[in-house]
């Protein structure tokens, strides 16, 4: 019984993070030079690089988004989305380090401000999600093999 709640919920973190993923890369795919904007905006890449990233974060967001809710391949998504978390608290580190006020450009493309702070704890959560995927998909991984 314990393993089959273990199942379900590792189901509904999938599933709750994919969507997630497909929402944010959905609304950069649609406008890309408004978030290549607010790449810019961190002052951490050169100008070819916050277009670069415009043109393809979206994407691989809304692609591991897929993997997940699907179940293919989930332990790679749940992977390259911890790494992109990780990648995204440090850019958002430093803005706050260097005293930038700046949009996250994690969701909404030129609406309403979210502060790094803010944005820092929703990643703090995600990855934590992504994490226990991992986590979970080892042990389960484990246990048929041994």
């Amino acid at each position: 019984m314990i393993n089959n709640a273990g199942r379900y919920l590792s189901t509904i973190i999938r599933v709750v993070l994919g969507l997630v993923f497909i929402y944010a890369g959905a609304l950069k795919i649609v406008a890309p030079v408004a978030f290549a904007g607010n790449v810019a905006a961190y002052r951490l890449l050169p100008y070819f690089g916050n277009y670069l990233v415009a043109a393809t974060l979206p994407w691989v967001e809304t692609l591991c988004g897929l993997m997940l809710i699907i179940g293919w391949r989930a332990r790679s998504a749940a992977a390259i989305i911890s790494l992109l978390n990780v990648v995204f608290m440090l850019a958002l580190a430093s803005t706050i380090i260097r005293g930038l006020d700046i949009d996250c450009g994690c969701f909404q493309q030129g609406a309403t401000k979210t502060s790094a702070w803010a944005a820092m704890g929703r990643d703090a959560v995600l990855l934590a999600l992504s994490l226990s995927l991992l986590r979970r998909d080892r042990r389960t991984v484990e246990r048929t093999a041994g």
